[in-house]
């Protein structure tokens, strides 16, 4: 009898254990960025346990720290603006771009006391912008675009200041830049309270508006392919939430990612210049690439092809699945 209870007892705490580890294996690792147009994704965490898994997430202060949490083996999923994603993979990230979560979210912004119009106005100007960002990237490009020179040392038409973006809209209100390309709602405030004007939205580069990525390790989809769908679907109902439910979307942003940091006028311009969105093709990632590797950032010595590494079916499946078009 003893035997016998001992028995019932080991096979309960056997099966407790498999339950354990079954709900472990439910986990994904997210890393994630605090942007306006990056709400969205912070949102799955919050209806994760309906999608029938647990989300960690984890905030980073840029693209490039989320590649090296996944290079590190600490993170699943990551977001991030194209340009880190590209820059990971050519430096061998084992990762694949799997959605598009939001695009645009730029903006070039002088001091309102210069009244600048145009980015040939930029010229014998200092402009800070966040190393390695796809703020940079755009920045080149434009710069390229009005025939402009540009280093941050002195002697080129344009001098560079590489700031955190944090720290881009102090510097611009101290007037120790005369412009910035900064992202959102970073350069929505700097108008709304009345020390930055805009000059352009740099979207007519051969990129247009660049798409933020979302990235997968090899391994999460290769490996955990029941676990990636969930959390895809999981990542097309909060997107759809926040579409379809601007009031919830504003709600969530303004009072849980900024903390009341944001004006209801500061999330409205945001969005309005980084909408939230699912897709991706692998010719836009193609073109960011390009551009990439002419202007220089990210210093690749080999860019990767994206037909190699961007893989939409999961997505495809996900908003089929949800009657998303």
């Amino acid at each position: 009898m003893k035997l016998n209870t001992i028995g019932k007892t080991l096979t309960i705490a056997a099966m407790l254990a498999a339950a354990g580890a079954a709900s472990a294996q439910e986990v994904v690792r997210l890393g994630n960025l605090k942007f306006a147009h990056y709400g969205a994704v912070s949102y799955i965490k919050e209806i994760a346990p309906k999608c029938g898994i647990k989300v960690e997430e984890r905030v980073f202060a840029k693209g490039l720290d989320v590649m090296q949490g996944i290079i590190a083996g600490e993170l699943d999923v990551g977001t991030t603006a194209s340009e880190a994603a590209i820059s990971g993979r050519a430096s061998g990230a084992p990762i694949f771009v799997v959605a598009g979560f939001a695009k645009g979210g730029a903006r070039l912004v002088g001091r309102a006391d210069l009244k600048m119009k145009s980015v040939k106005d930029l010229k014998g100007k200092k402009v800070g912008v966040t190393r390695g960002g796809i703020q940079e990237v755009l920045l080149l490009a434009e710069l390229q675009q009005a025939g402009l020179s540009a280093s941050d040392q002195p002697g080129k038409d344009v001098q560079l200041i590489y700031l955190a973006y944090a720290d881009l809209n102090q510097a611009l209100l101290g007037k120790n830049i005369d412009a910035m390309m900064n992202s959102e709602p970073q350069s929505s405030q700097s108008i709304n309270k009345g020390y930055g004007n805009e000059i352009i939205k740099p979207y007519d580069t051969p990129i247009g508006e660049p798409v933020r990525t979302m990235v997968m390790t090899e391994k999460f989809y290769k490996e955990k392919r029941p676990l990636a769908e969930k959390f895809m679907r999981c990542f097309v109902e909060a997107t759809k939430t926040f579409i379809d439910q601007p009031a919830v979307a504003e709600k969530y942003v303004r009072e849980t990612v900024f903390k009341g940091q944001i004006s209801k006028e500061d999330f409205n311009d945001a969005i309005g210049n980084s909408p939230y969105s699912y897709d991706i093709t692998p010719e836009h990632i193609q073109v960011t690439t390009d551009v990439m590797f002419k202007t220089g950032v990210g210093r690749m010595s080999k860019p990767p092809a994206a037909k190699e590494w961007v893989k939409t079916d999961l997505l495809d499946a996900a908003k089929k699945s949800l009657g998303v078009k």
